[in-house]
């Protein structure tokens, strides 16, 4: 593991730095993403900072990507953010660099990169950049910085409700906010819905198998995209809407991929998932975690498992 004096250092040696963070972004992704790039950019202005990816349709208020072409990776300094597994990366060039750093708060599945920081204990990759600034003399927390680290936290505490959230979680948000930024602008982004969306929760609600133990599932299949007119991108925001009963502790939720397979989301109020996600081609946090299902039987040989989980948490009096 390095210390962030030796990320610093390697920064300083590159005059081109790419940023890039995993697939389907959610805030934090986009929000460590985009706050090192601009604290690099802001400390170093000399250097060319470009940030890849794709674009998320559902938060382009938050951030788009720059085009980066083939010639801007040779002989880049490439950083990944927020992201556990290479697979999950969202630019396959991202080992066509001069040089790979990984920065992460999830698990350290995948021990990638020539330099690499995780901290588990992190409540977001966004809040690991807050302290990388915090401990560097040429960087700032400017209200730039500010903005897109802030949205991150808020992304990954859901708005400070989720058990990472620390007194350090809180004491780096309260330094984002004395910047001066519209705190009050970022939640409602992250707040509003489309009616369509709107519906689907509906619709989930009224789909969900909950067990006896506080277990639970919700099937998003196609031919509910296609009735709602609903992206997958759509379709994925709702994760924690099952979170919101007070019947359901664990939960499971599947998405219907174009390839007829389901991405299958992981969230509990207690047991540890994150096992089950890694044993069906997934990862993650000990209490939210991503996987694929090929199939509805493989999802529901998922259901089953998290309910043996769900049971044994409760017998063991957590």
């Amino acid at each position: 593991m390095n210390k962030f004096s030796d990320i610093i250092g390697t920064i300083k040696k590159y005059d081109k730095i790419i940023v890039l963070r995993h697939t389907n972004p959610d805030p934090d992704a986009l929000g460590s993403q985009n706050g090192l790039a601009n604290a690099i950019k802001e400390a170093f202005p000399e250097k060319k900072v470009l940030i890849g990816g794709n674009d998320a349709e559902g938060l382009k208020w938050l951030s788009t990507m720059d085009e980066v072409s083939d010639a801007d990776f040779s002989g880049a300094l490439v950083i990944v953010t927020d992201t556990a597994n290479t697979d999950r990366i969202d630019d396959a060039r991202y080992d066509s660099g001069a040089y790979l750093i990984k920065i992460d708060h999830h698990p350290n599945d995948e021990d990638y990169g020539d330099q690499l920081f995780v901290n588990t204990d992190a409540s977001s990759s966004a809040e690991i950049i807050a302290d990388l600034i915090a401990d560097t003399p040429e960087f700032n927390l400017s209200k730039t910085v500010a903005y897109y680290l802030y949205a991150g936290i808020v992304g990954d505490t859901g708005r400070f409700l989720y058990p990472a959230t620390t007194q350090h979680t809180m004491n780096v948000a309260g330094q984002f906010l004395a910047t001066g930024i519209d705190a009050a602008s970022i939640n409602q982004n992250m707040n509003q819905i489309t009616l369509a969306q709107a519906k689907l929760q509906g619709e989930l609600f009224d789909r969900l198998k909950i067990d006896e133990s506080g277990a639970a599932l919700a099937v998003i299949d196609d031919d509910l995209i296609k009735k709602l007119d609903i992206t997958r991108e759509q379709a994925n925001s709702v994760v924690s809407t099952p979170g919101r009963l007070k019947e359901v502790h664990s939960w499971l939720e599947a998405v219907e991929k174009d390839d007829g397979t389901f991405r299958m989301h992981l969230r509990s109020q207690g047991p540890v998932i994150n096992g089950l996600a890694k044993e069906h081609n997934g990862g993650g946090h000990p209490l939210a975690s991503g996987a694929d299902a090929k199939d509805l039987a493989e999802v529901e040989e998922m259901y089953q498992e998290l309910i043996k989980i769900v049971n044994d948490f409760y017998q063991r009096g957590e």
